[in-house]
C-alpha cells in the first residue's frame, strides 16, 4: 500500500502497511484457470507442495541455507487457498536466486500454477531486467503485474482504457482469471530477468566449500548429525557482541562450557562459500582457554596452512558455544536439536566417534584460491576481456600440458560482472540520453511538482554542436572544482610582483645605494618565485598523466567538443586530440568534492582510472 492510499481512523482504516524485513524474499502460488472445488483446490496445492519437496531432495541434498530454507505453507487468502513462503537469505543472494529457480521449475510442472515472487526491493525480477523494460512498465505501475507461469515470465499490460497505476493482488488475479488483458511474455525481458538461472542446477554444488579443520570431537558429532547447523553458528560468531563473548569466559572455566576446546580431531567441515568467507575474514584474538587451545594446536602444526586451519577451528567452536548459550536463539529449531544431541552425548546415549570413523566421513580439502582477487584480472574483466591463461607444466612422461585459467571469484561472479559492465556501457551509449541525463521519460517518471523545472534543459539538449576543450582548460577546471587558485591567477601574481619590484627599483634608485636595493628586491622576487614553484602554483598543467586518461571518454549527441591544442606538459611537442565529456567530468569532480576527503564511489572510480587528486582544501574568502 502506498502512502497516498493510506487511510486513517474514521476513513476506512485497513491497518498499517506491511513491509518485508530486510534480506527477505516472499513467494505465493495460486492455482488459476481450473474449475476446482474448494477441496480439489487444496489437493492440487498439496501436490505442488510434494513436488517442491521432491525437487529439493533431488537438487539440494547437501545445500546449506544461510538463514531460512525454502518452504511452502498452505494458507487461505483472497477468498481461496494458496501456498505462501518467506525466506530470510541474509548475506547469501544465491539463496534468493535458487528460490526463483525452484519456483520456475515448479511452474513448468504445474501449468495452472501462477507464482509471484518479490523481496524488500519489490519486483526485483524487473530490477534485474531494467535494461530491457518497456517504457510503460515503470516502478509506479509494476506492483502485482509480474508473474511466473509455465516456466515463463509474464506481465499484465496496461489497457488503453485504463489509468496507469499499480494493481492490487485481487485485481491482478481477476485479470489473470479472465485473460483481460492477456498477460504478455516479452522474450528480451525474460532473458534478462532469468539470466542468473542459466548456471542452475550445476551451480548448486559450486556454492559449497569443504575444509579440513581441527574441531573438538563433541562438535564433530554434532556437525556430522546435521551439517546445516554450521550456518547459525557462523552467523553468531560473525555478528558477535560483548555480551555474547562473555559466555566464552565462565568463572569456572571449562566445566560449564558445552564445547570445551579439547580432544581436537581433524574433520572435513562443509561450508557455503559465503559462510567460509565470513568466518575466515574475521580478525579475532581468542580469550582465556580458547587462546591456550589455539597455541597448543599451533605447536603441533606440521602443514604450511596449519595456523589458518587452527584459527578456523577455534572460531567455529566458539560460534557453537555462543549459539547454544544465547537466549535470543534458544527457541530456534536448530538450537533445540543441538541441545538434545548434546544431552545424548553427555549422558553416553550417543557415543563419540573414533578417529578412523571421522576419517571415513571424508578428507576433502578444497582449494581456497577463489578467495584471492587478482586485480589485473579484475580490471581485465571490467574491460570485457576474458581472464588470461597460464601454462603449467604437466606430466613429462605423458607429454601433456595442463592449462589453468586465473581470475577472481567463481564463474558466476565473473559473469555477473560482465553483465553489469555491458549494461553500464549500453546506458552510456544510449543516443537518447542528453547532457543532463536520460531523456524521453514517461509522464509518470516526472514528479508533478517539478514540471516547470523539467522543461528547463530542453533547449540545451537540442544543440548538437560539439565544443572542444583543451588540456589546459581541463586542468583549470580541476583546480576550480578543488578550490585551488587558477594557474592564470598564479602567473598574474608573479607578473604583478615583478612589476612592483621594478617600480620600487626605479623610485628608489638615486645612483648611490640603488644598486644594493635592486639586488635586494631581485632576491626577494626570486625567493617568492621559488616558493610558488615549490608549491606547484606555477605548474600550468600539474596532471598530464591524469588528463591523458580522459582520452577514451565517450563522444555522443549533446556532448561538448574538445579543441586540439599543443601538449604543454613536460615540454612535449606532440599534439593529440582528447574527447572529454564536460558534464561527466564536472559531475565527477563535484561528487568527489562532496565526499569531503572521505572514501566514496567517485574517489574509488577515479582511483581505478589512475587519477589521485589531493584532498580538498578550505575555501577562503
Amino acid at each position: 500500500m502506498s502512502n497516498d492510499d493510506f487511510k486513517w481512523f474514521g476513513e476506512g482504516f485497513e491497518g498499517f502497511p506491511k513491509r518485508l524485513l530486510d534480506d527477505c524474499v516472499e513467494y505465493i502460488i495460486y492455482i488459476i484457470g481450473s474449475d476446482l472445488s474448494d477441496t480439489q483446490m487444496r489437493e492440487r496445492l498439496q501436490s505442488v507442495q510434494r513436488a517442491a519437496s521432491e525437487l529439493e531432495k533431488a537438487l539440494l541434498k547437501e545445500y546449506i541455507w544461510q538463514r531460512d530454507s525454502f518452504s511452502l505453507e498452505l494458507v487461505r487468502g483472497e477468498g481461496t487457498w494458496l501456498l505462501r513462503g518467506r525466506t530470510n537469505y541474509g548475506d547469501s543472494v544465491a539463496d534468493e536466486w535458487l528460490i526463483v529457480y525452484l519456483l520456475r521449475e515448479l511452474s513448468g510442472e504445474f501449468p495452472d500454477a501462477w507464482i509471484r515472487v518479490y523481496d524488500t526491493d519489490g519486483e526485483f525480477l524487473l530490477i534485474e531486467a531494467a535494461n530491457s523494460l518497456p517504457k510503460w512498465l515503470n516502478p509506479e505501475v509494476a506492483e502485482n503485474r509480474v508473474w511466473i507461469n509455465n516456466s515463463k515470465l509474464v506481465v499484465i499490460p496496461i489497457t488503453a482504457s485504463s489509468t496507469p497505476k499499480p494493481l492490487t493482488l485481487t485485481e491482478s488475479l481477476a485479470f489473470i482469471s479472465t485473460s483481460q488483458p492477456t498477460p504478455l511474455n516479452i522474450p528480451s525481458l525474460e532473458s534478462e530477468a532469468f539470466h542468473r538461472l542459466l548456471s542452475y542446477p550445476d551451480a548448486v554444488p559450486q556454492t559449497l566449500h569443504h575444509s579440513l579443520i581441527p574441531v573438538p570431537r563433541k562438535l564433530a558429532t554434532i556437525l556430522h548429525a546435521n551439517p546445516a547447523y554450521i550456518a547459525p553458528a557462523v552467523e553468531v560468531f560473525y555478528l558477535r557482541d560483548p555480551i555474547a563473548l562473555r559466555s566464552l569466559q565462565p568463572k569456572d572455566k571449562k566445566d560449564s562450557l558445552r564445547f570445551p576446546p579439547e580432544d581436537f580431531v581433524n574433520m572435513r567441515v562443509r561450508f557455503t562459500k559465503v559462510l567460509f568467507a565470513q568466518l575466515r575474514s574475521q580478525e579475532w584474538v581468542p580469550p582465556g582457554v580458547w587462546g591456550d587451545a589455539l597455541a597448543s594446536l599451533l605447536a603441533k602444526a606440521e602443514e604450511s596452512h596449519a595456523a589458518e586451519k587452527a584459527e578456523m577451528g577455534i572460531k567455529l567452536t566458539t560460534g557453537f558455544e555462543m549459539l547454544v548459550k544465547d537466549r535470543q536463539h534458544r527457541n530456534t529449531r536448530a538450537v533445540r536439536e543441538i541441545l538434545l544431541l548434546l544431552e545424548d552425548v553427555e549422558t553416553g546415549d550417543e557415543p563419540l566417534p573414533v578417529n578412523k570413523e571421522i576419517e571415513d566421513w571424508g578428507t576433502e580439502d578444497d582449494d581456497e584460491g577463489w578467495l584471492d582477487i587478482n586485480f589485473e584480472d579484475f580490471e581485465r574483466e571490467l574491460a570485457g576481456k576474458a581472464s588470461k591463461n597460464i601454462d603449467i607444466k604437466g606430466d613429462a612422461e605423458k607429454g601433456k600440458d595442463e592449462r589453468k585459467t586465473t581470475g577472481f571469484g567463481d564463474k558466476a561472479a565473473q559473469e555477473n560482472l560482465r553483465k553489469m559492465v555491458e549494461r553500464f556501457e549500453a546506458f552510456l551509449n544510449d543516443d537518447e540520453a542528453g547532457i543532463e541525463g536520460a531523456e524521453g521519460l514517461d509522464d509518470m517518471d516526472i514528479d508533478n511538482g517539478d514540471e516547470e523545472d523539467a522543461g528547463d534543459g530542453s533547449d540545451e539538449s537540442e544543440d548538437d554542436e560539439e565544443i572542444e576543450l583543451n588540456e589546459k582548460e581541463f586542468a583549470r577546471m580541476i583546480r576550480e572544482m578543488m578550490g585551488m587558485p587558477s594557474a592564470e591567477d598564479d602567473a598574474t601574481l608573479v607578473e604583478e610582483s615583478r612589476a612592483l619590484a621594478r617600480a620600487q627599483e626605479l623610485d628608489s634608485y638615486d645612483g648611490s645605494d640603488g644598486e644594493n636595493e635592486h639586488d635586494e628586491i631581485r632576491k626577494v622576487m626570486e625567493r617568492m618565485e621559488a616558493e610558488l614553484n615549490e608549491s606547484g602554483a606555477l605548474n600550468l598543467d600539474p596532471t598530464p598523466r591524469k588528463i591523458a586518461a580522459a582520452k577514451n571518454v565517450i563522444k555522443r549527441k549533446g556532448k561538448q567538443k574538445v579543441v586540439e591544442t599543443e601538449d604543454i606538459a613536460r615540454g612535449s611537442s606532440d599534439e593529440e586530440e582528447i574527447d572529454i565529456d564536460f558534464n561527466l567530468a564536472k559531475s565527477l569532480l563535484e561528487s568527489l568534492k562532496g565526499q569531503g576527503g572521505m572514501a566514496g564511489p567517485t574517489g574509488n572510480l577515479m582511483g581505478l582510472m589512475g587519477v589521485h587528486l589531493p584532498p580538498d582544501g578550505e575555501e577562503k574568502g
